[in-house]
């Protein structure tokens, strides 16, 4: 059993496939800085309390007087030895609560350093959980450049980001360890995060907040880009999805819009535009599907088409009754959607 508990500890922390670590004290921005140097500072402190206490501990047990069994018990101690013992205790209370308001202040200080990001020219995205995946709009005042993703964020590197959370369902966290901490997506109520990344790369995010059967499964990568690669990256998911003339892709498209997939998923300049499920427009762009269960892969694809519940029991998705041939169509043609 140990074991077993283990092993869905280790998926939950990394998923089911190489994917970038989550690691609070490796910060790529400074609101995971500030976090980080809070943990230290209170790291240090309990080590120095827990040290304190244990070096006491010692102390009064190698000094403790040694009695026999003749020895005649010791009714009323000595009233220097009490007096002693209460200064030491009275002053362990004060140091144990001016540490205590330390921490408080360091706390209150790391808050309003987290807060204090400036929001200048600052990316919007709003961010909506579901059970179990997650959508980015990313907004724009000119409502023509506003486009859809889901289960990875892109981003641009030394410029902020302020997140808008929703919910759709039930209480749901958002957490990248590497860049902020975690904020609750509650019902009904509009939550903000913001953020900035200052170095290139992949961080891995997670849902923190225990929302359903599937939850250690709704994951999400953050991919920060140069300036210049985020603008095309960005340009790239304004447009229609353009599909592979491959004639297995264009029977997979066939299947697709003749399909039931139309009743939940959305492409680009195609007649399908629900938004029950994950907006699928550049689909094949993406590392993971599944909200980082599987890697994004021919094999993965068609595996999760055929039968979702095998991978995420209790997802919306239903299982396919398609043959094969038709399930392999299907995935050429989202692996074409780039």
């Amino acid at each position: 059993m140990p074991l077993a508990a283990a092993a869905v500890l280790l998926l939950a922390c990394m998923g089911a496939h190489a994917s970038p670590l989550q690691d609070v004290l490796s910060p790529a921005g400074p609101q995971a800085s500030h976090i980080r140097d809070l943990w230290h500072i209170t790291l240090a402190v309990c080590t120095l309390v827990f040290a304190g206490v244990l070096a006491a501990l010692v102390l009064v047990l190698w000094r403790s007087p040694r009695a026999a069994s003749t020895t005649a018990a010791e009714l009323r101690p000595a009233a220097a030895r009490e007096r002693r013992s209460g200064r030491r205790v009275g002053a362990a209370i004060a140091a144990s609560v001016l540490l205590l308001l330390f921490l408080i202040v360091a706390s209150v200080l790391t808050d309003r350093a987290i807060a204090q990001l400036a929001l200048k020219d600052a990316v919007r995205i709003e961010i909506t959980a579901n059970q179990w995946w997650w959508e980015a709009r990313y907004d724009d005042d000119d409502p023509s450049r506003t486009f859809t993703t889901a289960n990875e964020l892109h981003i641009p590197v030394g410029r902020p980001v302020l997140f808008t959370l929703k919910s759709n369902d039930v209480i749901h966290s958002l957490w990248v360890p590497n860049l902020h901490g975690k904020k609750d997506l509650i019902p009904g109520r509009t939550a903000t995060l913001q953020l900035r990344a200052d170095k290139p790369g992949v961080y891995r995010g997670q849902c923190a907040e225990f929302c359903g059967f599937q939850h250690a499964f709704m994951a999400f990568l953050v991919v920060a880009h140069p300036l210049a690669d985020y603008e095309a990256w960005a340009a790239g998911q304004r447009r229609s999805a353009v599909a592979s003339g491959d004639a297995q892709a264009v029977r997979g498209r066939e299947l697709f819009l003749g399909g039931t997939c139309v009743m939940c998923h959305t492409v680009l300049g195609t007649t399908a535009s629900a938004h029950r499920g994950p907006d699928l427009t550049h689909f094949a762009s993406r590392q993971t599907l599944a909200a980082g269960t599987l890697a994004n892969t021919p094999e993965d694809l068609q595996r999760w088409i055929r039968n979702p519940q095998q991978f995420k029991p209790g997802v919306n998705m239903p299982a396919s009754n398609l043959p094969d041939e038709d399930i392999k169509a299907l995935a050429a043609y989202l692996r074409s959607l780039s």
